[in-house]
């Protein structure tokens, strides 16, 4: 049963009118993972969506949990498996005339024998392990708006959901925004445990917060595998649509997208094995960033990796490739370099660090303070990007550290 998906959808099929918008759907969705739903605008995303909850039931095939069809399970079975499901709306969805507590409890209060007195516990409780302290009086007028999604994937959360939906939560937020509700998903599930499907049009941010990546296409999934698997797919139709959506440079940091350094490495490996030029790579990674966003929140801590994208830019030369590798590293492609030279470039960002002390803004705050990582690796001619990057992940050591 290790294998068998949390979630399998099997030739689903679902008609809305005179059109066909899942036109035999298969996918899986594992225990314990991010799996993100992309496609173009009205490809069906958000159906397949109300599907996998039960707001809407399939035309044709089958939906099982856990190996077991829905259509075969008992009306109380049914009602046990919706309480499993959790759902985050786009717009985050809270009643502006209900107070944060009041909001949050809503799910709690719908149950039958729920105790005021317990609901309010259990309230708190989970508004404390979002760190989201004296708000539960609150509004939601009266919050920003990084607090509102908090509030929300608290409602979400207060039921101890095994699957929480998330459609499109990040539309129309300004990068840093977008990043910090990124960061608060991927935060959120490896601290709570549960398996999370985000429906999502944010490319290619999203691939750093999930695992598995499914594109719907024509009513089907076209592609089906890890964010590293659809960055190198072949189908054209693929690659034409997340080309489509990428930029050349990350929005939020202003350095290169993870596709431009991922094809800049190839070049530069190309360049070794062809005229034995060498070339070293850096990954430098922010550590005690999720701390630190879960005390002055997720907005604070994707500003401060702003600002330190933009110190190594500073720092770099104009051949060297600066790029996002994950939501929280930096890796830096240095040409005609050799492994003393890209331990030089580091001591540098060390020293502009300490000199600049760019962080002492998060070091003001009492036992978080902020470290920099770093593995350093001259490639060599006779091994893969992969190993290269094994390697590099291996041999990170603390660069700079600022505690106060």
């Amino acid at each position: 049963m290790a294998d068998v998906p949390l979630i399998e959808l099997q030739d689903v099929v679902k008609t809305l009118g005179a059109n066909q918008v899942l036109g035999g759907v298969n996918l899986s969705i594992r225990r314990g993972e991010i799996t993100a739903i992309i496609g173009k605008s009205g490809s069906g995303k958000s159906v397949l969506l109300k599907h996998i909850i039960g707001l809407l039931e399939p035309d044709g095939g089958a939906i099982l949990f856990g190996g077991r069809r829905r259509s075969a399970m008992s009306p109380t079975e049914k009602k046990a498996l919706r309480q499993k499901f959790s759902y985050v709306f786009q717009d985050t969805a809270l009643f502006d005339f209900l107070t944060v507590l009041e909001n949050v409890a809503l799910p709690l209060a719908e149950r039958k024998g729920s105790v005021p007195a317990e609901i309010q516990r259990r309230v708190r409780d989970k508004l404390n392990q979002l760190d989201l302290y004296d708000v539960d009086h609150k509004y939601p007028s009266q919050l920003s708006g990084g607090m509102k999604k908090r509030v929300a994937l608290a409602r979400a959360l207060v039921t101890d959901p095994e699957i929480v939906l998330f459609d499109e939560p990040t539309t129309g937020l300004d990068p840093i925004r977008k990043n910090a509700v990124h960061s608060m998903i991927s935060d959120y599930q490896r601290r709570f445990g549960f398996t999370g499907v985000v429906v999502s049009h944010e490319i290619p941010d999203i691939f750093f917060i999930a695992q598995r990546v499914a594109m719907i296409d024509g009513g089907r999934i076209r592609f089906e595998g890890t964010p590293e698997e659809i960055q190198r797919a072949s189908d054209r139709e693929v690659r034409n649509f997340i080309e489509g959506l990428e930029s050349p440079r990350d929005e939020m940091t202003g350095i290169a997208s993870q596709s431009i350094g991922q094809q800049h490495l190839r070049q530069e490996m190309g360049r070794l094995q062809r005229h034995q030029i060498p070339f070293s790579i850096v990954l430098m990674a922010m550590g005690n960033l999720e701390d630190f966003g879960r005390i002055s929140g997720h907005m604070a801590s994707q500003t401060v990796l702003k600002l330190f994208a933009n110190h190594v830019i500073q720092n770099s030369y104009m051949t060297d490739t600066c790029f996002r590798y994950a939501i929280d590293k930096i890796m830096v492609v240095l040409p005609d370099t050799d492994e003393e030279q890209a331990r030089s470039f580091c001591r540098k960002i060390s020293r502009t660090l300490q000199s600049k002390a760019l962080f002492d803004a998060i070091a003001s705050v009492p036992g978080v303070g902020c470290s920099v990582r770093a593995g350093v690796v001259q490639a060599r001619s006779d091994s893969g990007l992969d190993d290269l990057i094994a390697a590099v992940e291996k041999g990170q050591t603390i660069l700079y550290e600022c505690r106060k």
